[in-house]
């Protein structure tokens, strides 16, 4: 039985990404940080997943295990496998790489000629670009060549709601029954694995953006919005018929870049869009606002699901006014259990506004950070 390692025993990881290449055959083992988690997972060595929408399920998830990622357990467990997946967030993809490059080396050390392929499944752009090349820092030259002739690192997009649940076992998850994974075809090293859900595709990055300028958009700016209107969650907020109407308009002014670069159906797409805000109107859920909003400066990044988007749309010439007022809302979130929240609010008021606009989301058309600051001041009232 061949070997697949999940970085990140969390409900992505046990949800999604980890249950289905359990569901290929792979023996599965969860790499993390929290004992607490891992020797659940060891103890049981199974979980449910409650699949929670118009029709419900449950799957069972057997015959899994866990290591601590720090340990030399895990440099052992990647010698061994031949597929390695993570869920852990992408400003923590820096902290797993070391471990996965001593795992490399101990495979060029004892000439193994088997492939080994990572994807990172992270709500980013091209994470697994960005694993390899904090893998490749701890690799010496001769560990690079090895690593270039049998190491894959395809990126992909992925997508499925996976909120926090209360389930009676610590280790089941609520999900969704929506989901898709795109895997880009022609970046894997050897014979591309055989995994249930794995969509492969020759251009990822149309399925990458369709994925960030919609379901990303659109999710952070229901929670923005909620939170400034005092909703706890996704579900409520977006029955705000007037949240409802403004994140549509905000999908749309999106979607309409995505249809000028990639081509899209017009028709198609705007479906597509609906199709989300009923994924979020799901009362199963209970997706909490500041989950979803959470990180809103990497959120606000010149690369992610609001400046993307708007600097997308502009280089055509199409209106952004809603997508001004997405980012306006994201710049109010406040939640004080999230570090970068704190920090976002703390640059505001030292620094000012327009400052901080710049520094987060790197525009340098002054014009355009005024619209943003208007619409910023509109919504403090």
């Amino acid at each position: 039985m061949k070997k697949a390692i999940q970085f990140g025993a969390g409900n992505i990881g046990r949800g999604f990404i980890g249950y289905l290449l359990n569901k290929s055959g792979y023996k599965l083992v969860f790499a993390d940080v929290f004992d607490s988690v891992i020797d659940e997972i060891n103890n049981q060595k199974e979980y449910t997943i409650h699949i929670k929408d118009v029709e419900t399920e449950e799957i069972k998830v057997k015959d899994v295990s866990a290591v601590n990622s720090t340990t030399d357990k895990i440099i052992d467990e990647i010698a061994e496998s031949s597929i390695i997946t993570t869920a852990v967030g992408p400003l923590n993809l820096s902290k797993i790489a070391g471990q996965i490059a001593k795992g490399i080396a101990k495979r060029y050390k004892e000439n193994s000629n088997e492939y080994l392929n990572l994807i990172a499944c992270e709500n980013a752009i091209k994470a697994s670009d960005t694993l390899k090349e904090n893998v490749y820092k701890y690799l010496s030259d001769e560990e690079k060549k090895y690593a270039d002739k049998y190491i894959g690192f395809p990126n992909c997009s992925v997508d499925r709601i996976v909120p926090p649940s209360t389930n009676e076992n610590p280790l089941d998850v609520t999900v969704e029954n929506y989901y898709e994974w795109n895997v880009e075809k022609d970046e894997f090293k050897g014979e591309i694995p055989e995994i249930y859900g794995m969509n492969l595709v020759d251009n990822l990055l149309a399925y990458i953006e369709r994925k960030l300028f919609t379901l990303n958009t659109g999710h952070a700016s229901t929670a923005y919005l909620g939170s400034l209107h005092g909703y706890s969650t996704i579900d409520e907020a977006i029955n705000d018929k007037d949240i409802e109407n403004q994140v549509r308009l905000i999908m749309q002014e999106s979607g309409k870049a995505l249809i000028e670069k990639f081509g899209f159906d017009k028709d198609k797409h705007f479906a597509y869009i609906e199709k989300i805000i009923n994924r979020f109107k799901n009362p199963y859920l209970k997706d909490d606002v500041k989950r979803v909003g959470r990180e809103p400066i990497r959120k606000l990044s010149e690369n992610e699901r609001f400046i993307k988007p708007l600097n997308t749309a502009l280089s055509y010439n199409l209106p952004v006014d809603n997508l001004i007022i997405g980012t306006a809302a994201a710049l109010h979130f406040e939640n004080e259990s999230d570090n970068q929240a704190v920090s976002l609010q703390e640059k505001i008021k030292t620094q000012g506004l327009k400052e901080t606009i710049k520094e987060i989301t790197n525009i340098k058309d002054d014009s355009l950070i005024e619209r943003i600051e208007k619409e910023y001041n509109k919504l403090s009232k």
